[in-house]
Order: structure tokens, then sequence, then C-alpha cells
């Protein structure tokens, strides 16, 4: 028979490696853009699992495509492809720039994915003198060690010893740096067209087009990482399309699985052919189970109904948080498109988000940060009307709390 074991917050310290702090309820199930602890409080979700609940918690579509698949296949490995994973490819070929798709599990091993392409791609066609990755102070790729080193935030990937080489870092929306650093050694630029992590930094039209006609003077690639952005986030499946600007190579994960396990990398065939047999893998990439749902979630979102509503939740909230900083002067902008929301703190609150994201979990509102700077939104595509007035109701509650304290 099985242990019984006593579930608290204080075993999280006994047994888990110290790298997380997590709050101090646990949640032990959800529901759309509502979520209970142990104790049976209901929190609205505005957090989303940082962008990745796509369609909130167990949506009907998700939770049968997983149950359904459950009782067919799990497990094959690469040594065998498999019917969900080929029909998940054919659609994101179908309704993207791209030919050919790599699955992973993760938006950092899309990325290491993308990142390996481009090096073997350069190094197949212009030789190994071409290997310069060109990224962004401030982005964020994901936390292997190459992913963190191309991504702009020393601090993540100090501290491990050796980094990997050839990775400079221009700023954001500032062309002139790009073209301080470019040169025929670069390989590809890599950017999010929305910062996440960053601050919910969105690139400037000018900027985007500047840099593909930058990639294009100097061979190289063009790097998009849609990890936060993509499969609906935006109110377009993919941020690009807001900018009618193509990438050579993009990444997804997040809201792709919708809360299971699985990231993508998509390409043209002129550089997918670099990955030869054996040249890259994944284990778990591609399995059954993950692709099974992640079809789901894309047939679901790839739709006028979704992507249109997502404008519009957009406009919803915008409106009440211009609302409530009317009242309590405390944000300087908001930034961001879509289900993708900073709201920007002005010079009276510099440093002070995580006061707010505390603040709102007191009201039982589940919220995010994005540096200390940006309260962040993040919520399902599909959240109601209903449930974005209750969450902005808790969070004026909470940013009230934040101004009478002082």
């Amino acid at each position: 028979m099985a242990e019984h074991i006593q579930v608290t917050r204080s075993l999280f310290d006994e047994v888990m490696v110290p790298n997380y702090a997590p709050a101090n309820m646990i949640p032990v199930k959800g529901e759309g853009s509502r979520v209970w602890d142990q104790e049976g409080l209901e929190y609205v979700d505005f957090a989303g699992g940082i962008a990745v609940s796509s369609l909130g918690h167990c949506h009907p579509a998700l939770v049968s495509a997983l149950k359904s698949q459950a009782d067919k296949l799990w497990h094959l490995s690469n040594v065998l492809t498999n019917e969900p994973a080929l029909r998940l490819a054919s659609k994101l070929v179908q309704h993207t720039f791209a030919d050919k798709v790599f699955f992973a599990n993760s938006g950092a091993e899309a990325n290491e994915a993308a990142f390996k392409l481009a090096r073997r791609w350069a190094l197949d066609v212009h030789g190994e003198a071409k290997q310069e990755i060109i990224s962004f102070s401030k982005s964020f790729h994901g936390r292997t060690f190459f992913t963190v080193t191309v991504g702009g935030q020393a601090s993540y990937s100090d501290g491990f010893g050796p980094k990997p080489g050839a990775v400079m870092h221009a700023e954001f929306n500032n062309l002139d740096s790009v073209k301080a650093l470019i040169s025929d050694r670069t390989c590809a630029v890599v950017l999010e067209p929305i910062q996440g992590e960053g601050g919910i930094i969105p690139a400037t039209q000018e900027f985007l087009q500047g840099i593909r006609e930058l990639c294009d003077q100097h061979n190289a690639l063009l790097v998009m990482d849609e990890v936060q952005t993509g499969v609906g986030r935006t109110g377009k499946l993919f941020a690009y399309m807001n900018y009618n600007v193509q990438p050579d190579i993009l990444t997804s994960a997040k809201s792709l699985g919708g809360g299971f396990p699985i990231g993508a990398m998509l390409t043209t065939d002129a550089f997918a052919k670099h990955l030869k047999v054996g040249t890259h893998g994944s284990t778990y990439g591609g399995n059954p189970l993950g692709c099974a749902v992640a079809e789901a979630v894309l047939d679901t979102v790839n739709t006028p109904e979704v992507l249109d509503g997502v404008v519009a939740k957009e406009r919803l909230f915008r409106q009440r948080l211009e609302a409530i900083n009317e009242t309590y002067q405390v944000f300087s902008e908001v930034r961001g498109k879509g289900m993708l929301l900073g709201a920007v703190l002005n010079e009276r609150y510099q440093g002070r988000a995580r006061d707010f994201l505390l603040a709102a979990a007191d009201h039982r509102l589940m919220a995010l940060v994005a540096g200390a700077n940006v309260v962040r939104f993040a919520p399902s595509l599909v959240i109601t009307e209903q449930d974005i007035h209750d969450g902005m109701d808790r969070f004026e509650q909470a940013v009230a709390q934040v101004v009478n304290a002082g």
C-alpha cells in the first residue's frame, strides 16, 4: 500500500532544491481561469502559468485529447514517428511560413535547437568564421547554458564557469546598436517580438523590418523566439504576423501545449536540411501525448472567434487598468499586445512590482512580474469577461493596499 504523505508548503523546503521560492498556498484544482488551493479558497488566474495555460485549466478539448491518447500510445522514441506528431506538424506548416518542424519539450529546448541549426547552417554553407550570434540585452531564451548565454541577463548565466562563445548583445529597438555589431561573421540575430522577462517591450515595426533587412544584407538568419508570444497570445497565431516580417527560424512552446510540456522549432526547407540524421535529437520530443494535446490547442486557438476575442479582451484589460490608474496613479503606461500585458510602475513606485504581486495574492488574484518595475498579465486566451472584471476588482484592492501602505 502506498505511503500517505502529508503535503504542506513546508515539505517543499525539506525535499526540493531551493532555487524557487513558491507562494505559501498550494493549488489543487483549476477550472477555466479559476484555481482552488488546499483550503478551498478560490483565486482568479491572470498569470496563466507564465503564459502557458492558453485555454485555462482543464479545458474540455484538451482533457479529451489527453484521455483519448492516453489509451492509445504514450511514447515510442524517435526511431519511429507517430500520428499526432505528423498531424500537428502538418497544421503548423499549413498555418505559418514554415516547411519543417522539430519537436522538443520546452522553449529552452526549442531555442537550443534553433541556435544549433543556425550555427550548423553557417558552418556548412559559409565556413567556420561565420558563427557569431547577436541577441539583445534584457532578452530571455531559456535556462540551458547555451540559451541562457544568448539571453541578455548576465545574472542568469554568471557563476557557472566558462560560457559558450561568439555571443554578443545589442540594445532592443535600437537598430544602430545592431549595425555596430553585425558583420559577415554573424550567423544569426535572435529576438523576441515582445520581450517578455525584459518587461513586456514590443519591437517597433521599423526595428523588426530593419533587422530583417540587415540579416539579408549579411547572410544571417533571423530567429524569432515566440515561446511567450506564440499560439494566439497577441491575437494572431504568431506575433510575427502582426509585423508582416518573416523569420527564418521560429520557436514555440508555452501556449502551444496549454499546460502540457511541448516545444517546437519551425523553419524552411533551405535551413532544415542542415539538421541531417543524427545531428540533433530529443528523447521525448514529439511524443504522442504532447502532440495530441498541442493539436487540440492549435485547433481551438486558431479560429477567428478565439483570436478576435483576444483583441477584445485586451481592450477590456486596458480599460480596467486605466480606470484603476486614474484613481491610484501608480502606472506610467501599459505595454504589450493581446493577453500579454505589462503595467509599468511610475517613478513613485520604482522597483516595487513584487509588492503588487504579493498584494494581489492577498486578494486571491494570481499575477506575474516582468522585472522589478512591471506587473505582468498573461491569462487564458479564452478568459471570460466576468473573470476579467472579478480579477480586476481584486487587483484594484491590491493596488489600494500597496498605495495606502505607503
